[in-house]
């Protein structure tokens, strides 16, 4: 099995494609077409986790958080990043980051604090913009149906809860062939009016390609009349943060005692107690303070994030109780869920690979820690 088939297989659950523009997500060291002995899950990639991988005989590591970011100039070994990336070369170990294609996906990050927290009836808090496109094109009327279901097959007309979604207008299509052309109907040069069906339908973003991919293989002219556009509607699957509600409301004090049990932490930083019951609760994982507005515009009786400063704790203005569990605290329960998804999904297709050599990372790479 290569490395290719399980970023393939991770691409499913988060796919790049909705990555934040800052980032540094995707194979950032190795090789796609390697053979995999081994994958290692961590949330970072430093070097006692490379020597991890080392021990388990992984040569994929599966992290969060990139360990490239910005760019490197040079590789001397000069910091941690350096080494890590060194050491990981050296050594024939890729890795992989996923970091905000998984803040995004609707099944990621957010929706593991969700799980924590037992929230019902979840939305995504920040929809991505840009992320649902129309596909605009036109057929002969007798493969419309074929044209259609082709479509359908790789995942466009999907909207919400509902699948196989388009729409279908009959008309006449109109054109003229030039000496080097190939009409399917009529010749070079004569003019055609024919039976044709204008077909509509929406797909997400990163399903771009194989969306007119398959328009082309399944059209049968030679040139294949289509429009793609990207839509400004909201997309309910795609965005940053996630929005719940409690199956009991409870009090704010009872509150914070059940987010320190649920995720397992020791401190909590929070605004002023408002007197007030929480029942609505937005949660963002990882630096959240820019949604901080988005969760009080969304009703949120509270707001769980991390790395709120001090001037972000006065922005709650009475108006929402804000609550910062620390980042990796955030966070910490992702390579699980990446553990747990890749487990699965290699068991069904790669069974020698899953037993045993999808590994959990034992190392806490939590860089604070509490006096």
């Amino acid at each position: 099995m290569k490395i290719s088939e399980i970023i393939n297989e991770l691409e499913l659950l988060a796919p790049q494609a909705y990555a934040e523009g800052f980032d540094n997500t995707g194979l950032l060291v190795g090789d796609a077409n390697a053979e995999v002995s081994g994958i290692l899950v961590t949330l970072d990639t430093l070097e006692t986790i490379v020597d991890e991988a080392i021990a388990s005989d992984c040569n994929l590591i599966v992290s969060f958080h990139p360990i490239i970011f910005s760019g490197l100039k040079k590789i001397t070994g000069k910091n941690y990043v350096e080494r890590v990336v060194l050491k990981a070369i050296k050594n024939d170990i890729a890795i992989y980051a996923i970091h905000t294609a998984l803040d995004n996906s609707f099944n990621g990050v957010n929706a593991g604090i969700c799980d924590r927290l037992q929230l019902s009836n979840r939305k995504i808090l920040i929809p991505q913009k840009g992320t649902i496109k129309k596909l605009i094109t036109y057929v002969p009327t007798e493969e419309a149906t074929a044209l259609k279901q082709a479509l359908f097959n790789v995942g466009a007309g999907s909207i919400g809860n509902y699948d196989n979604c388009s729409f279908s207008t009959n008309g006449t299509g109109t054109y003229k062939g030039n000496e080097n052309s190939n009409p399917v109907v009529g010749a070079k040069h004569e003019f055609i009016a024919a039976d044709e069906t204008q077909i509509s339908v929406t797909f997400p973003k990163h399903l771009e390609s194989i969306i007119i991919k398959t328009l082309h293989e399944a059209h049968s002219y030679e040139e294949v009349a289509y429009e793609v556009l990207t839509l400004e509607n909201t997309n309910q699957h795609i965005g940053m943060g996630m929005i719940g509600a409690l199956k009991n409301p409870m009090e704010e004090a009872d509150f914070l005692n059940y987010l320190k049990k649920q995720m397992n932490v020791a401190v909590v930083r929070h605004s002023s107690l408002r007197n007030k019951t929480i029942k609505k609760v937005a949660v963002l994982g990882g630096s959240g303070s820019f949604a901080i507005a988005a969760a009080k515009g969304a009703g949120a009786d509270v707001f769980i994030t991390a790395d709120l400063k001090y001037h972000d704790f006065y922005t709650a203005e009475s108006e929402i109780l804000l609550a910062d569990i620390g980042h990796y605290e955030s966070e910490q329960f992702t390579k699980e869920l990446l553990h747990t998804f890749l487990s699965k999904k290699i068991s069904n297709f790669a069974p020698a690979l899953s037993r045993g050599k999808v590994v959990l990372s034992k190392i806490n790479t939590n860089p604070i820690s509490y006096f």
